[in-house]
């Protein structure tokens, strides 16, 4: 053979030997990973005789739990987890509260992982656990507005001997970019209808407008209302009392928030070890048995498979989209799965849970027709999360009943248009000139490329003003109201739980399993299994995806915006035309 050929056959074959050792690899790493994650029967948790039941709060829960597999094919490396889900979270405790096998309960309230609905359920079922006798015993190294409010909830609060109390209060910065698209020479024009409609309010105001100071002033006043009232109801002192403190910057120190009666005791670790150990009658720390509340949920929750007769919790959790974005957003296949609800005659009754800042206009109505084709034939139910507001109140407000947390977001019910268009900054900055023609006057409507012109603004404002009428109309049926009376309370403006029952948004508050149990009874179940939708994907479906998916541009150009504006960042960089949404503002609240 000629030494050219022996080259190119020796590099053919060395790739494919290469080849092949990469996928054994890559295999041998997701074998590995999915052998450590476990999931066999031989896999699941054990509950040790006389467990702390060990609740960690930076560990996140989520509205529905789902395994989540991925693999970086350059770094050869797969991730596997699993998150908890609220229900089974709550389930686990209360579960635990009845355990003999469990001693106490353990907060590490270092740092918090849930949104203010989530941590409002949870903390009440932390409550609960703690009035069936057993000790719940809180700890953390320093205190602040968030973990506080959960730790709060305890028996015993403990904190670090030389750890640090810095309670605030609760704010929210806004972020305006008027400025600096005037500079960019980018023109936005944002056509809506609804006062409070203040989603597109900084792409096109240098500062607050009065109306949407108000709506923040209100929203962030209620919800802290509602943790300073829970604190309050869990400790000896008054919600005025502890408000004054905040105001007056007057917790200084650890033994401060001891004297003023925030926390019982000033302690260092092997201080709280030896504590543990006289609970559970241990001579040594090496001795003590934790179970983390994920693990006990495994061993613990499970579903009654022999009850013949199903509860359906459907979650809408996300973005309201037209086309499907996969987890973390509701897509146009969602309706399909309020269908296969409603075509399960063992389904006899429905929760929805609703955890959306709403979205695209015709993905919400399509849904919203759905909802009310189940509400035909089962009961609804519906469960506000953190968010159900805008397009996520126009899905879920025909619903029999509403269930919300005090600190959900919820209304909203507006509806607006952001119609950027960049041909001057185009010229302005890239030097670039861009000319149209069109058969029609107004051809280019929606090329993104020059503003609208006054026609072309009062035709999209007749069809925003359309929608805003239907969205109201639609609530007025729902909620049985008159249109004047929803029009009133709407104008897009955000509302808070503690305020959404006095106004008729809400019926009752109350948490997801205050919702299954109303929908069993409205169905006559004494026995029933709970069933979750939509059904999450599978491991082997999550694996091909990572492989695959690469991540779009606009994932990349998104990825280190800030929060505030990664919502209408993403809608704006996927627009097509001019669209019509009903979307809440992003609300980012620190405390």
């Amino acid at each position: 053979m000629k030494p050219f050929w022996k080259v190119v056959w020796g590099g053919c074959l060395g790739t494919l030997i290469a080849f092949i050792l990469i996928n054994l690899i890559i295999f041998g790493i997701i074998g590995s990973a999915i052998s450590s994650f476990g999931g066999g029967k031989d896999s699941a948790p054990v509950v040790p005789k006389g467990a702390i039941l060990k609740i960690d709060l930076s560990q996140p829960i989520a509205e529905q739990g789902r395994e989540s597999f991925s693999f970086n094919p350059m770094a050869l490396s797969a991730n596997m987890s699993n998150s908890l889900s609220l229900l089974n979270a709550i389930r686990a405790l209360e579960a635990a509260a009845a355990d003999p096998q469990v001693k106490f309960a353990y907060i590490k309230a270092d740092d918090v992982a849930m949104d203010f609905a989530q941590a409002e359920e949870f903390r009440a079922a932390l409550a609960r656990f703690r009035e069936s006798g057993k000790p719940l015993v809180a700890y953390s190294q320093n205190y602040s507005g968030n973990n506080y409010y959960m730790a709060s909830v305890a028996d015993k609060v403990i904190l670090n001997a030389y750890g640090e109390v810095m309670i605030s209060g609760m704010s929210s910065s806004l972020m305006y970019y008027k400025d600096l698209i005037d500079h960019l020479g980018i023109d936005i024009q944002l056509i809506r209808h609804g006062k409070y409609k203040s989603a597109g309010e900084p792409y096109i105001k240098s500062e607050m407008s009065a109306e949407n100071r108000e709506q923040y002033e209100t929203l962030l006043g209620t919800i802290w209302g509602v943790m300073a009232d829970a604190v309050a109801s869990s400790r000896d002192f008054t919600a005025e009392q502890y408000n004054a403190w905040i105001d007056g910057l007057e917790i200084t120190s650890a033994e401060v928030a001891l004297e003023k009666g925030l926390v019982d005791e000033l302690w260092y670790d092997d201080q709280v070890r030896d504590y543990f150990c006289t609970l559970c009658g241990v001579k040594e720390p090496k001795d003590l048995k934790y179970v983390s509340l994920k693990d006990y949920a495994v061993a613990k929750v499970r579903p009654d498979l022999r009850a013949k007769d199903k509860v359906a919790v459907i979650y809408a959790d996300g973005e309201i989209v037209m086309d499907d974005k996969g987890y973390g957003s509701i897509g146009n296949n969602f309706a399909k799965v309020i269908a296969e609800a409603r075509r399960d005659p063992a389904v006899k009754a429905v929760v929805f849970r609703v955890n959306s800042p709403g979205g695209s206009v015709q993905a919400s109505a399509a849904i919203a027709r759905e909802i009310e084709l189940l509400k035909a034939e089962k009961p609804v139910v519906a469960s506000y999360g953190g968010y159900a507001a805008s397009g996520g109140y126009w899905i879920s407000c025909a619903a029999d009943k509403i269930y919300s947390d005090k600190t959900t977001l919820t209304g909203s019910i507006g509806v607006f248009g952001l119609i950027p268009s960049v041909g001057r900054a185009l010229k302005k900055n890239l030097h670039l000139n861009v000319y149209e023609v069109s058969t029609h006057k107004h051809g280019s409507l929606g090329s993104l490329m020059s503003p609208l012109d006054p026609d072309e603004v009062a035709y999209m404002q007749q069809n925003v003003d359309a929608t805003y009428e239907d969205f109201v109309g639609r609530v007025a049926r729902g909620r049985d109201l008159t249109a004047e009376a929803v029009d009133e309370i709407a104008q897009g403006r955000v509302w808070a739980g503690g305020d959404a029952l006095r106004i008729g948004l809400i019926d009752e508050w109350g948490g997801l399993t205050d919702a299954i149990s109303y929908a069993a009874t409205m169905a006559d179940l004494d026995r029933y299994r709970v069933e979750e939708y939509p059904v999450v994907e599978s491991m082997y479906n999550q694996l091909l995806s990572s492989m695959n998916d690469s991540g779009t541009d606009q994932d990349i150009r998104l990825e280190n915006l800030p929060n505030t504006a990664v919502r209408t960042g993403k809608w704006l960089l996927g627009l097509n035309g001019p669209e019509i949404a009903a979307r809440m503002p992003y609300i980012g609240i620190s405390y």
